[in-house]
């Protein structure tokens, strides 16, 4: 068995790529499908084709989108450093949902209600403020 990407649908492409894209994430692939009427794009971390997320777009809009995607579960990337990315999305518009109190461990949500988990690589970092007493915001 080989692992091939994670699918997720969405409700505006070009603010979910623009989410992605913060993430790091770039365009890989893209097929239309006009008898269909729906987009596939696919997007990856630099230098990890092999690890992509699938956006899926229907062009006449996607009555079946749920409201909250809770269904889903998770995407999860490792960060290089865990403060700087959740600060860097922060100042993007990005509400930090989970914040990385422990030095380890953030999430966001997509436009699209997606959960995306961010880790740290290696060793947590220092507990550290803002940090540290900042709250949840919502479900994450």
């Amino acid at each position: 068995m080989k692992y091939l990407h994670t699918m997720v649908r969405v409700a505006n492409l070009e603010i979910s790529m623009a989410f992605f894209t913060l993430l790091g994430l770039k365009e890989t692939r893209r097929l239309d499908h006009n008898a269909g009427r729906f987009s596939l794009i696919f997007m990856a971390p630099p230098g990890q084709p092999e690890c992509p997320v699938e956006l899926t777009y229907n062009w006449d809009g996607d009555d079946g989108l749920p409201s909250d995607s809770r269904h889903f579960g998770h995407l999860a990337y490792e960060v290089e450093d865990i403060y700087k990315t959740c600060e860097f999305l922060m100042e993007n518009g990005v509400v930090i949902n989970r914040p990385p109190r422990d030095g380890r461990m953030a999430f966001v949500r997509s436009p699209d209600n997606i959960s995306i988990e961010l880790l740290q690589s290696g060793d947590s970092k220092v507990p550290s403020e803002p940090w540290l007493s900042m709250e949840n915001t919502s479900h994450w």
